[in-house]
């Protein structure tokens, strides 16, 4: 199996690329975007050595699927996806933050809450909590959109106050967010998993906001399965997920957290398999469909550029 972990390519009318951790997005024509989802793989803000093969596709056709899946809640940037690793849509600015929305108490919520934390991004969280329980209702943990390194949690207010979105702005992102994550939450609970907690990104243009990136994915969501989640939090065990975590889990048990003088562990080959098996495994349970891997040719960056090629010229 290849994995695809860097791309250079010469689209039609392009203008520039942006290389993130995980995206390559090219920009066409400063009117339209294709962002190829590349195999890549990154924790703690920290892109790891290896790639891991179909990843890209994984998340590329989730997110195809629950873009198509929200369009009547809010308009989004997908036109096509000419590739199983590539979505071309329109080109947006996007807001300088990114909206978290957490059904439950886990991930960094948790770390914080167990540390002492009763607030969160200026929200207020209740007493006698314990790891995993569901919030009364989900709440809204925005977060800054670092160019690189961390992300910071931020408050509503200071969104507002120090002029990263307008409040007329800011208001209309809450009430796409968190109809997003209830839609979310019942396509989960359709095929028996809960949506934990996910981020949605939002841009601008000609004024009108629009759904941008990924949304649903592993990458950008943490999912639980519904089966035994009652027993499991009564008894205090860790909840069965389909998520990214599961990779922070195995680098912090190597002694890892993206830290000054930390190493990666070393990313054996049945790692990096194990690690595509649920990324194909959360596929199939989220969509409900079998996971149809990609035409396994010579060289998958030469079947990109044609595909992408050619939706280009139609534009």
């Amino acid at each position: 199996m290849k994995a695809v972990v860097k791309t250079n390519f010469s689209f039609p009318k392009q203008k520039s690329l942006y290389v993130g951790k995980v995206r390559d997005v090219y920009n066409i024509d400063d009117k339209y975007m294709a962002m190829v989802v590349s195999d890549r793989i990154s924790a703690f803000d920290v892109v790891l050595p290896k790639g891991i093969p179909y990843k890209g596709q994984v998340l590329n056709q989730i997110a195809a699927k629950f873009l198509d899946a929200t369009a009547d809640i809010v308009p989004n940037w997908k036109l096509a996806t000419p590739d199983p690793m590539v979505t071309v849509g329109l080109k947006c600015e996007g807001f300088r933050v990114e909206m978290i929305v957490r059904g439950y108490l886990a991930g960094s919520a948790w770390r914080e809450y167990k540390a002492g934390a009763r607030t969160l991004c200026g929200v207020p969280l209740p007493e006698g909590m314990v790891e995993n329980q569901k919030f009364p209702t989900p709440i809204l943990t925005p977060t800054t959109k670092a160019d690189e390194g961390h992300d910071e949690n931020i408050s509503r207010e200071e969104i507002i106050s120090k002029g990263l979105v307008s409040k007329e702005d800011y208001e209309q992102l809450e009430k796409y967010a968190l109809a997003l994550f209830q839609r979310g939450t019942e396509i989960a609970a359709s095929k028996g998993l809960i949506l934990v907690d996910t981020k949605y990104e939002f841009g601008k243009r000609d004024g009108k906001i629009y759904l941008i990136d990924e949304i649903h994915t592993p990458d950008s969501s943490r999912y639980f399965y519904a089966e035994g989640y009652e027993e499991r939090l009564a008894k205090g065990e860790h909840q069965r997920q389909l998520s990214k975590e599961f990779v922070r889990e195995w680098l912090m048990a190597n002694g890892f957290q993206g830290k000054e003088g930390q190493q990666v562990p070393e990313m054996t080959d049945e790692i990096v398999n194990s690690i595509t098996d649920r990324y194909i495994e959360l596929y199939e349970h989220i969509t409900g469909e079998k996971f149809q891997k990609a035409d396994d040719c010579a060289d998958i960056t030469d079947r990109i550029e044609k595909n992408v090629s050619q939706y280009l010229k139609t534009l």
